[in-house]
């Protein structure tokens, strides 16, 4: 890859191996590299451990989701979704062990798959994008069973809440639509852009961010990133990001969310920016945390720039892995 590619290349997608040890990364040229965390987290780490130990193109187009189960990393380009089995990606092997398609009503357009999550309860994939529809398969089979309709605009984000076994969907319409996995019905609709506190009508109305804590919901987008309670169908707190966020999780006592600036921001639950850090890239569109093993315990953040920043200690950047 020359200068130039390098120049203008954007990290969309993060998923940590089922280990903890690795990192993979999927970018705007199809690309998907695996990081070793190992080596780069190793005291005797050198500069070459913090480059891929593999880099292969996937897919046609972005990368905009990755996906990481027991075994397999699961990305989406345009259109479809691969399967590549985490021990193969370790021996350098780039074989795809399977690629769907979902089913889409018109075969002229290849719409772009936004967001993919596994529903644990019946070990299905769910599966949102440009066609407006949230396309259900089953991963034992690789059949897809059945097509949630409701958006009139494309998905961005999709996340599960396992204890209701509730899908929640967020799309360019500006709908945060909540589903019943064991009916596909839908259950309730919320257009945060009417809610004065969250509307920025000069951003739009679109949702790119959602994540779930128990009866707790983060959205973001065009509104500001609110805080929802699900129960009583209500933001109850507003942060004063200025960007537009892209990714939010809930840590802990915190909210961690990227976005439109260089920065990771730290937020309270009652609606305060406690911390904004310092990153590499420009602007971030995805953050990632590896909480599952202490020795490779780190927050991973990419997006305008071919650098990956880790950070060991969430307060500052530790160092940048790179394409």
């Amino acid at each position: 890859m020359g200068p130039v590619e390098l120049l203008h290349m954007s990290v969309f997608s993060q998923s940590f191996s089922p280990c903890g040890r690795f990192l993979a990364a999927g970018n705007n040229y199809g690309e998907i590299a695996v990081f070793s965390l190992s080596a780069a987290l190793s005291p005797d780490a050198s500069e070459g451990s913090q480059k891929p130990i593999l880099n292969f193109t996937a897919h046609d187009g972005p990368v905009f989701t990755l996906l990481s189960t027991d075994t397999h990393l699961l990305s989406a380009g345009n259109g479809e979704i691969s399967a590549w089995s985490w021990a193969e990606l370790i021996k350098k092997s780039t074989k795809a062990a399977w690629t769907r398609k979902p089913s889409y009503e018109t075969s002229l357009e290849i719409p772009e798959i936004n967001a993919m999550i596994i529903n644990p309860k019946d070990n299905s994939l769910i599966v949102g994008g440009g066609d407006n529809n949230i396309h259900i398969m089953d991963m034992e089979t690789g059949i897809f069973k059945s097509v949630l309709k409701g958006h009139t605009d494309y998905i961005h984000c999709l996340c599960f809440k396992e204890r209701e076994g509730e899908i929640l969907s967020g799309g360019e319409d500006g709908a945060v639509r909540i589903w019943d996995s064991r009916t596909n019905r839908p259950v309730h609709c919320i257009e945060v852009f009417r809610y004065e506190e969250c509307a920025r009508p000069q951003f739009g109305k679109w949702i790119s961010c959602l994540a779930t804590d128990s009866d707790w919901m983060l959205c973001g987008g065009g509104p500001s990133l609110s805080l929802w309670h699900l129960r009583s169908m209500s933001p109850t707190s507003v942060f004063p990001l200025p960007g537009c966020q892209r990714e939010a999780v809930f840590h802990q006592d915190l909210i961690m969310s990227v976005g439109e600036g260089p920065y990771v921001s730290h937020c309270l639950h009652g609606g305060t920016v406690k911390a904004q850090i310092p990153c590499t890239p420009s602007s971030l569109n995805t953050l990632a945390l590896n909480l599952k093993n202490t020795e490779h315990r780190v927050m991973t953040v990419g997006g305008s720039s071919h650098q990956i920043d880790v950070f060991t200690n969430f307060s500052y950047r530790a160092f940048s892995l790179s394409f």
